[in-house]
């Protein structure tokens, strides 16, 4: 007789319905996958639903199903920094396992509800938190187990990528395609996790830390969002060979001397708008579509694609992690399991992060000026006093009273050289207005 394991959802919405339609249309496979009989006791829920089966136990009281003497595994679906991650708590110190696609709760309590888990040897398992269907922490901490990530790129939010992708294929301003998606529910009403970039900063927090071995440091990722992005801008790239994506990089940096304290050696976690060349394979990643480069040695680089939202997908990952610890209970080995963070807890890394200004990339810079002789000469003369090099220049016709706007690509540079450099070119009496500037990766 086949060994049976409870499961206890908390949260009914888009991604708990779609992990009990999942259970119910693959109930089979799940057995024979996992040798185990897979049920559902109990779900949490404000309301109670006619479409779930009445044998199932529904109940307001999340706190009593997470500590339930009938669950083995808790999948938290409710979201939230506050009240889940007392719930989260309350199951580990239970003794039980969970399952959740929380990244907001990760990346900043990550470090304590993991230590809380080890602690009562039992598992928190997150494939659901970091881009939906694609199975980017399995790989992360699994398939690349054996390599050392160099760095890693993503686009790991859809709703910020479908409005760079809508904005370039269609010519839409920013606001109106915010507007479309916010009625096609890939944004919420307050779209600031989104369009700011928060979301993807929480989910780039998880991957640097499984990528490098560094505890979960959500406060250190340099954040900058979509909103200023204009037509101008994304067509000006366009016409030089670029799109403009929003991108998070995860990126080790380590000096030749192999000095831990070199001030060279540290890590970028830096999430915002980036030009990248238009036949790389992230620049095609369209939509609400996800992607994640991973750079790695010796097997270099590959590419991770699919679903990065919606029921079917987020389901997905959530009964992959499931199986996980399933096999697990069925077969007794409760203390065997993957590192929460891919490296065992006293080997993670106080490898520090850098701040913005100790960045490194290309940028693409707009300038406005007026249209007078030696302008250009004297904004070129700027960057090559301040170490920086040009890689392209565009200079478009004169408009709006005379003022020409000049576009400059550079080669990568440190931020606080950059910093420098623009605000002497603003402080040019033949510049017009504040230079807009855009990051650049060539994803080499």
């Amino acid at each position: 007789m086949s060994k049976s394991i409870k499961l206890a959802i908390l949260g009914l919405g888009t991604v708990g319905t779609g992990v009990v339609n999942l259970i119910n249309d693959n109930l089979d496979e799940l057995k024979r996958r996992s040798g185990c009989d897979i049920m559902i006791s109990m779900v949490g829920t404000r309301r109670q639903r006619d479409d779930i089966d009445p044998m199932i136990t529904q109940s307001d009281d999340l706190m009593a199903i997470a500590t339930s003497d009938d669950v083995d595994i808790v999948i938290e679906v409710i979201g939230g920094t506050t009240f889940a991650k007392d719930v989260i708590t309350a199951a580990i110190t239970h003794g039980k396992h969970v399952v959740t696609a929380n990244k907001a709760l990760l990346a900043e309590h990550g470090n304590e509800i993991f230590a809380l888990a080890e602690q009562h040897k039992v598992h928190v398992a997150y494939e659901a938190a970091v881009a939906g269907g694609i199975p980017i922490i399995k790989v992360m901490r699994e398939a690349l187990a054996a390599n050392k990530v160099n760095w890693l790129a993503g686009i790991i939010n859809g709703t910020g990528n479908f409005i760079m992708t809508e904005m370039r294929d269609k010519g839409r301003p920013f606001a109106d395609v915010l507007a479309e998606a916010q009625a096609l529910g890939y944004a919420e009403a307050d779209p600031t996790f989104d369009v700011e970039g928060i979301d993807a900063a929480h989910k780039l927090a998880l991957l640097a830390s499984i990528a490098f071995g560094i505890p979960l440091q959500f406060d250190k990722v340099y954040c900058e969002g979509i909103r200023d992005i204009t037509l101008q801008d994304v067509n000006y790239a366009e016409e030089l060979g670029y799109r403009i994506k929003h991108v998070g990089f995860a990126v080790r940096h380590q000096s030749d001397s192999g000095d831990d304290n070199d001030t060279a050696n540290g890590i970028e976690l830096r999430v915002h708008p980036t030009l990248i060349p238009e036949d790389k394979l992230l620049a095609n990643v369209n939509g609400v579509k996800n992607a994640v480069l991973v750079d790695s040695h010796p097997l270099g680089q590959t590419l991770y694609y699919g679903d990065g939202a919606g029921a079917g997908a987020t389901a997905s990952a959530v009964m992959a992690d499931v199986m996980d610890l399933v096999r697990v209970l069925c077969t007794n080995e409760k203390g065997h399991h993957v590192p929460h963070l891919a490296f065992v807890p006293e080997e993670l890394s106080d490898t520090p992060i850098l701040s913005a200004a100790q960045m490194t990339t290309g940028y693409y810079l707009r300038v406005h000026a007026h249209d007078n002789p030696g302008v250009l000469a004297d904004i070129t003369r700027i960057l090559s006093e301040a170490g920086i090099n040009i890689d392209a220049i565009l200079q478009k016709p004169a408009h709006k009273a005379g003022q020409v706007p000049v576009i400059i690509l550079t080669l990568p540079v440190v931020e606080s050289q950059m910093n420098s450099a623009i605000a002497k070119i603003e402080a040019l009496d033949t510049i017009t207005d504040k230079v807009v500037r855009i990051r650049l990766d060539e994803l080499a």
